[in-house]
């Protein structure tokens, strides 16, 4: 028995390369709690920004969303871990499900079906790129600066969706008034934003603190708050249905697993070929740009890289995370991608995909509590998405501001996406601007052939109008 016991033990010390990469077994658990307690936030906030009605006036159910994104989100952890063999989570992408939600189901007037059909579609298309290794040829003809920008962009952008769900920042239609103001009327009022207020105070609190899990402490405290609030001083009607604590752990019904392959390719239709395809074209830009940047950044922190910066065994990394795009739109939680606060983990010690085995092996457990999506009110997790804002607009380190060449490709990437509540508009602006600015100063020769492709995309993109006036 104990022959048995070590032999196994030598086994998956020798699969993980445990030994190999200074680490324990016992680290590398720990590390996998450390990292799904920085990210499990997700399983509250993807049911809360996957929420809103479809042009069909369908909505997903928060309970099947939080229990596709825990599928996926396991699934993919699992794949990553056991395949790619580094300590790398995925779950649904913040920033890019704000993509599905805001753009296209809202913006683009989409059935959630057809949106998960463009991320099932751009997914696929990925992977495709991936295994001819053309998307590392992609990779590099983008700046580094406009890559930096993009992902600043996208916390901004998260920021603002945050603050309105918050109630802290409105519209106005008062003729002469500004687009948007602080409160109503100019002022803060009313509880739930004073739940808000405490809540993102109790998060900066905790990460300053470095606490562990600060993002879901926080949004259960908050959550905690917000029920008090409202059974004392709102009649239990306050926040809607739901900061009540009326849903309890329980074995998930089949209408839990109910969105599973529930994706159409009917955009074509709704949308037209060609905003269909620049729509598949920007949420794979966001996959691409995000995933490279974080593989390489995680691979830094836990000192994984070669003498030449490059991550070992790559391909099998990107070949993950383009099919983790494609499972997420298959299980209408939106594209899975490789989380930033796998750093938290690494951080503990984690150095293989042991870590990441845990992680999804976590996140499948969180399957069984689906019915708490119900009790999260949005004032509750908005703090959440101005602290990860917070988080990715600390790349905006890395602009050179000093050239004019890539910082207002950059600056216009960054402020377009909040502004104009789209990414595409951010990305688009800068790729163009960039092109531009480089063609006018006689450096040419200095953009790539595949900055000139996407940049002509963008400029049909934003003359749409004119085109569809001149051809029909």
């Amino acid at each position: 028995m104990a022959t048995s016991v070590s032999t196994r033990r030598r086994g998956l010390d020798g699969y993980f390369r445990i030994t190999e990469r200074g680490s324990t077994v016992r680290t590398e658990v720990i590390a996998g709690v450390t990292t799904f307690m920085t990210m499990a936030y997700i399983l509250f906030l993807n049911p809360l920004i996957l929420s809103g009605p479809d042009r069909t006036g369908t909505t997903l159910p928060a309970p099947a969303v939080l229990t596709m994104t825990a599928l996926a989100a396991g699934i993919t952890t699992i794949a990553m871990g056991a395949y790619a063999r580094y300590p790398f989570a995925l779950a649904a992408g913040l920033g890019l499900n704000g993509v599905v939600a805001f753009q296209l189901v809202q913006g683009n007037g989409l059935t959630w079906p057809e949106a998960m059909g463009v991320v099932v579609l751009e997914g696929l298309i990925i992977l495709v790129l991936v295994l001819t290794r053309f998307r590392q040829a992609v990779m590099e003809s983008v700046p580094f600066a406009l890559k930096t920008a993009i992902a600043a962009g996208i916390g901004l952008f998260i920021t603002i969706i945050g603050l309105v769900d918050a109630g802290v920042v409105t519209r106005t239609s008062a003729p002469g008034a500004p687009p948007v103001q602080l409160g109503a009327g100019g002022e803060l009022q009313g509880w739930p934003t004073l739940v808000f207020i405490v809540g993102l105070l109790l998060i900066i609190w905790l990460h300053i603190r470095r606490v562990r899990g600060a993002l879901l402490i926080g949004i259960l405290a908050s959550t905690i708050l917000a029920t008090i609030v409202n059974e004392l001083f709102l009649d239990g009607a306050g926040f809607g249905g739901a900061a009540n604590f009326g849903s309890v752990a329980e074995f998930p019904s089949a209408d839990n697993f109910s969105l599973i392959g529930n994706f159409s390719f009917g955009f074509f239709a709704q949308m037209g070929i060609i905003a269909a395809v620049l729509a598949v074209f920007t949420l794979m830009l966001s996959d691409f740009f995000d995933t490279m940047g974080t593989a390489v950044g995680l691979g830094r922190e836990a000192g994984l890289l070669d003498r030449e910066g490059r991550l070992p065994d790559v391909d099998r990394v990107l070949q993950v995370d383009s099919a983790a795009a494609a499972v997420g739109g298959a299980l209408s939680c939106s594209s899975n991608t490789t989380y930033i606060e796998s750093a938290s983990g690494i951080a503990d010690g984690g150095r293989t995909g042991l870590t990441a085995v845990v992680v999804g092996g976590l996140f499948l457990l969180s399957i069984f509590f689906a019915p708490i999506a119900n009790i999260v009110p949005l004032q509750a997790a908005a703090p959440a998405l101005v602290l990860v804002g917070f988080l990715m607009m600390l790349t905006v380190r890395d602009i050179p501001w000093d050239d004019v060449e890539l910082a207002l490709p950059a600056f216009l990437t960054i402020v377009l996406m909040p502004f104009t509540y789209s990414i595409t508009n951010g990305i688009g602006a800068g790729f163009i601007t960039y092109v531009f600015i480089k063609v006018s100063r006689g450096k040419a020769a200095e953009v790539r052939p595949m900055m000139y492709l996407a940049a002509a995309a963008f400029v049909v993109y934003f003359a749409i109008f004119y085109v569809r006036e001149i051809f029909t």
